[in-house]
């Protein structure tokens, strides 16, 4: 955590600047720490701790801007280094847009940095004895053991599908996969920003962490992988071992896929993939995109674009939940507001600067914490969407492609299951979902109440109707 020390040499450095010919200050200070146990097939293979410190200055002088970064924290290094940097400056061409944001709009309640409800005091408590614990305990060779034959194969029969036993649980060799890779984390970052104009604000969190990937090899000896991971802000909310379980259930889906036959079939799209398709409509809102021409959003703000049925809100004043803040890069207030609204664009992403280039009121830098709204009812989760679209494909994973911002045209690579009467068939993979997002948009047919919490955006299942499919 940032120390009494470190915040008198931020203030310090604050007055020295503006004593030194700044017209006006920011100061951020980070500091993070983050230990990582790495595990291959259920045993210890690489510890590693990371420890970062580092002060950002903003410095405007002479209707000039310049960003400096050091990691250096002494006085005497600090007030050299603010020294150069306003000769640095000075030295830049002008650009009258850049100031400080509007003091009125920033934000005056995080004190202690806690106020959010997502710093784990127990964090310090934590040894590397109980990291090595939890992430071996975790892992899929000491916690999932498989069922099969002797060759550790995973069998398919010729639909594809992976065969059971008659309890129902899918074959497979010894331990049912051939390797796996897992990794705990647990972190603390802590940030304080001050400036000029009398901004001070504090923002403190914890995360644990949990991923693990694992490969396993059918009759044939094609091999399938999948990943599986949770977070949390809290040590007692944090539960790894479902982890690997589902990664192997992931990654036996796979077995036997084929591509489907190309046309246009009805989405659903599986919460933890479901943020690949509303991304895009994020950075399209932000005004550094906007300015610079590459949105397919711009000129959009106050129309109805997309179905009734979306609404995004942010909400980054979520009471304990991983993302929530207080504020954004600036210093300035967030609040809990709609981005998109029934389909219709109620705000742009602008910052001070994009603000005064672009004539238009500022609001926050970014979306901080994203929420799509379940539509048109709570409770549907992806099964039951798929049982509302009745036929098409689920998709469960992107594997690459791309989107061109500038029109909102995209090209992803899917794998995933072929459905029939809301029920999976088959697994799909090499196949590629092209469109418009503008278009992809106007044709949602409902949205789930499945995020996944320990997501930075909540983004549930999501269903589409007539998406182009080709294999």
């Amino acid at each position: 955590m940032i120390t009494t020390e470190e915040i008198r040499l931020a203030q310090e450095s604050l007055r020295f600047a503006l004593d030194s010919g700044a017209d006006a200050v920011r100061i951020t200070l980070t500091k993070s720490t983050e230990d990582i146990v790495a595990t291959l097939d259920g045993a210890v293979d690489k510890v590693t701790r990371c420890a970062d410190r580092s002060m950002n200055i903003a410095l405007f002088a002479g209707g000039r801007y310049g960003a400096f970064s050091i990691n250096k924290l002494d006085e005497a290094t600090l007030q050299d280094f603010i020294i150069r940097a306003i000769d640095t400056v000075r030295m830049l061409a002008p650009d009258s847009f850049r100031r400080l944001p509007d003091a009125a709009r920033c934000c005056k309640t995080a004190i202690n940095g806690k106020e959010m409800g997502i710093y784990d005091d127990a964090y310090a408590s934590v040894t590397p004895e109980d990291r090595i614990a939890r992430a071996l305990a975790a892992s899929v060779r000491n916690g999932i053991p498989g069922r099969a034959g002797n060759d550790g194969t995973v069998s398919a029969g010729n639909d594809g599908t992976v065969s059971a036993g008659n309890d129902g649980t899918a074959s497979a060799g010894n331990d049912g996969i051939v390797s796996e890779e897992g990794e705990y984390s647990d972190s603390e970052y802590d940030t304080y920003v001050i400036d000029s104009q009398g901004l001070e604000c504090r923002h403190s969190e914890t995360s644990f962490d949990y991923g693990v990937e694992v490969t396993i090899q059918d009759s044939k000896g094609d091999r399938y992988s999948d990943y599986w991971w949770t977070a949390s802000p809290f040590l007692s909310g944090f539960d790894a071992m479902e982890c690997g379980k589902i990664a192997v259930e992931r990654a036996r889906a796979q077995v036997g896929a084929k591509p489907a036959r190309s046309g246009k079939y009805n989405m659903v799209v599986s919460t933890e993939a479901a943020s690949k398709l509303v991304s895009p409509l994020l950075n399209a809102l932000n005004a550094y995109s906007i300015q610079q021409g590459n949105s397919f959003l711009a000129g959009t703000l106050g129309q109805k674009v997309f179905s009734e049925g979306l609404t995004i809100m942010d909400e980054p004043g979520r009471i304990g939940e991983s993302g929530s803040k207080l504020f954004d890069g600036e210093g300035v207030a967030c609040f809990n507001q709609p981005v998109i609204e029934g389909g219709v664009i109620k705000r742009y992403s602008v910052n001070t600067y994009m603000s005064g280039k672009m004539q238009i009121e500022p609001t926050v830098e970014d979306v901080l914490r994203a929420r799509v709204a379940p539509w048109p009812y709570e409770g549907l989760d992806r099964d039951k969407l798929m049982g509302i679209c009745g036929n098409g494909i689920l998709v469960t994973d992107f594997n690459g492609g791309n989107c061109n911002m500038t029109t909102g045209d995209f090209s992803y690579g899917i794998s995933g299951q072929l459905f029939r009467n809301g029920v999976a068939v088959r697994p799909v993979s090499e196949m590629l979902i092209t469109g418009n997002f503008r278009d992809l948009w106007q044709h949602l047919i409902a949205t789930g109440s499945d995020a996944r919490k320990c997501s930075t955006r909540l983004v549930p299942s999501l269903a589409f109707e007539g998406v182009d499919f080709s294999g």
